[in-house]
C-alpha cells in the first residue's frame, strides 16, 4: 500500500465511524470507556481531492486541502474503508482494505502530509498519525498539540506567548523546536489572549509566521497544524495554521497577509489605462496598461476601496468606478470588459469591471483551466475543450450558450495537449476562436479570456494567463 493510500485510508475513518452509528465527540464530552476518538486533516498542498466509500457507498465527497473533521467516537475495533481518487481521467478506487484497527482511550489525529510532486529536500506524500491519551485539562488552562505539517518550511521554533511579548532579545524562549512531521505536546498552556509566532530554528529575528492576537479559551483541546500557505500573501508567510478543537476547524493566516489583485485590459476600443485606488492619482496601483495586456498580482492590504480605471494620458476619463471589499488571503482577477463606444453591439452595455475570485492551489495530478467570455462581438457562444487532435465535427461543447461576461469556473484536465474552440451558440461549423495545440502542464492553472480584435478590426482571440510555476 502506498503512503498516499495509507494516509487517505486512515484519514477518512472518522467519516466511516459516523456512518456506522458512532457519536460525534462534540455531543459526547465524556466518551465511554472502550471507545476512541478520530479526526482527519488534508495537509498535502498539491494532492488531489478524494471521495470516501464504505461498503461501496459514498460517505464524503471532494475532500480538499486544509480541511479537517471534528472528532468522531466509536467502539474500539476495525473498519472496512475504500478511497476513490478524483482524477480528470475518471474516478478510480485506489484503496479497498478491510480491518483498520483503532484502539480504546486514544485520540487519533491523522494527517496526509508531504507533496505528490516531491524531490530533493521536499518530502513525498506520506501519512502522519498523532495518537495521544484522553486527558482532563486543568482549570484556567487549555491543551495544545502542535505539528509541523508543511513540507516547504524549514525546521522551526514555535513561540506561544502573550500578545505583547518580545522575542529575539533572549527574554522569551520558544515552546520547542520542530522539523517537518515532528510534534510538540500535548502541553497545557494558560488560556487567554495569546500570539503564535514561528521562526527558523535558532533565528528569533526572522519571523516566518505571526498570528497576531488570538483568543485561546479555557478548557479547549486544540490540535494546531502549521501547513503550507497556498492562498494570497505568500511573500508574507510560507505557512498558515489549521486549528482543530475536536468539533471543527478554522484557518489562521499571518496577520500581515494581503489580498492579491491583478488587472486585465480587455476593452478593445479603450486607451491605455491607470488603476487608481482611493483617489491616489499620483501613485496609481497600475499605470499605462494597454489592451490586451494584464498585470502580475499586486498585494494590497485587505479592506474596502474605491477603485477607478482612468485613461493614462490625462487621467480625466473615468471608464470604470467600483468599490470592492478585498479579503486577506484571496486572489482576485479584475477584468475591464466591454466597449467605451456602445453603438452597434447589443451584447455590450458599456465597459465595466468583471471581478473573479481565483483558486490558485496547484494540484500535481492535473491542470486546471478557466475560460471567460469577454468578447462583445461574439454573442452567446459554445466552448469546446477537446484532447489534442480530436475533430470538432460531431463533438459536444463543454459549455453551451455562454453569455458575455460569464465564465466556466475551473475545469480539471489531464496534463497534455488540448484544443479549445469557441463557436456561436448552436453553430458548431462556425469557429469564432481557434486555439489548437495548447499545452496544459501538471500543477498548471490557466485563465483564457475570449477577446475582440483591437478597435474591432480583425479576428477574435484569447488572452491566455498561465500561472504554472516557473512561467
Amino acid at each position: 500500500m502506498t503512503a498516499l493510500n495509507r494516509a487517505l485510508l486512515l484519514g477518512i475513518a472518522a467519516v466511516t465511524l459516523a456512518a456506522c452509528g458512532s457519536s460525534s465527540r462534540s455531543s459526547s464530552p465524556t466518551p465511554a470507556p472502550g471507545t476512541f476518538d478520530l479526526r482527519v486533516f488534508h495537509a498535502s498542498p498539491d494532492a488531489p481531492l478524494v471521495n470516501i466509500l464504505v461498503n461501496g457507498e459514498v460517505l464524503l465527497d471532494a475532500v480538499d486541502y486544509a480541511q479537517s473533521s471534528g472528532f468522531f467516537t466509536g467502539e474500539a475495533g476495525s473498519f472496512d474503508i475504500a478511497v476513490e481518487a478524483i482524477t480528470p481521467g475518471g474516478n478510480a478506487i485506489v484503496i479497498d482494505v478491510a480491518g483498520v484497527p483503532l484502539e480504546a482511550d486514544l485520540q487519533y489525529s491523522v494527517l496526509a502530509v508531504g507533496r505528490v510532486a516531491s524531490g530533493g529536500v521536499i518530502p513525498p506524500l506520506q501519512e502522519l498519525v498523532v495518537a495521544v491519551p484522553r486527558a482532563s485539562i486543568g482549570a484556567g488552562n487549555l491543551r495544545a498539540t502542535i505539528v509541523h505539517a508543511s513540507p516547504d518550511a524549514p525546521a522551526v521554533d514555535v513561540y506561544v506567548t502573550a500578545p505583547e511579548a518580545v522575542i529575539g532579545d533572549g527574554s522569551t524562549q520558544p515552546l520547542d523546536s520542530i522539523a517537518f512531521s515532528e510534534v510538540i505536546g500535548p502541553a497545557e498552556l494558560p488560556a487567554g489572549p495569546a500570539r503564535v509566532r514561528i521562526t527558523p530554528a535558532n533565528d528569533a529575528h526572522t519571523i516566518l509566521f505571526d498570528s497576531g492576537e488570538l483568543a485561546l479559551p479555557a478548557g479547549a483541546d486544540l490540535f494546531i497544524a502549521a501547513i503550507t500557505n497556498t492562498v494570497g500573501g505568500q511573500a508574507v508567510s510560507p505557512v498558515k495554521l489549521l486549528i482543530n478543537d475536536g468539533a471543527g476547524s478554522s484557518v489562521v493566516l499571518d496577520a500581515g497577509t494581503t489580498a492579491d489583485v491583478r488587472v486585465v485590459h480587455n476593452s478593445p476600443d479603450a486607451p491605455a489605462v491607470d488603476v487608481i485606488v482611493d483617489d491616489a492619482f499620483e501613485t496609481p496601483l497600475v499605470s499605462g496598461l494597454e489592451f490586451p495586456d494584464f498585470t502580475p498580482y499586486v498585494g494590497v492590504a485587505p479592506g474596502d476601496y474605491n477603485i477607478k480605471v482612468v485613461d493614462n494620458a490625462s487621467q480625466s476619463l473615468t471608464a470604470i468606478e467600483f468599490e470592492p471589499s478585498l479579503e486577506a488571503g484571496v486572489f482576485y482577477t479584475v477584468i475591464a470588459a466591454g466597449l467605451l463606444d456602445e453603438v452597434g453591439f447589443p451584447e455590450n452595455d458599456g465597459i465595466a469591471e468583471l471581478v473573479l475570485v481565483d483558486d490558485n492551489r496547484r494540484i500535481a495530478t492535473e491542470a486546471r483551466v478557466r475560460i471567460v467570455h469577454g468578447s462583445t462581438a461574439a454573442g452567446p457562444v459554445d466552448i469546446y475543450v477537446l484532447p489534442g487532435g480530436t475533430p470538432l465535427e460531431g463533438a459536444s461543447p463543454a459549455f453551451a450558450g455562454v453569455e458575455f461576461r460569464q465564465q466556466t469556473g475551473y475545469v480539471s484536465l489531464e496534463p497534455g495537449f488540448w484544443d479549445v474552440f469557441v463557436t456561436p451558440a448552436g453553430q458548431p461549423g462556425v469557429v469564432a476562436i481557434a486555439a489548437p495545440g495548447l499545452i496544459f502542464s501538471p500543477l498548471g492553472i490557466y485563465t483564457a479570456i475570449a477577446r475582440d480584435a483591437q478597435n474591432l478590426v480583425g479576428a477574435l482571440g484569447l488572452i491566455l494567463i498561465d500561472d504554472t510555476p516557473g512561467d
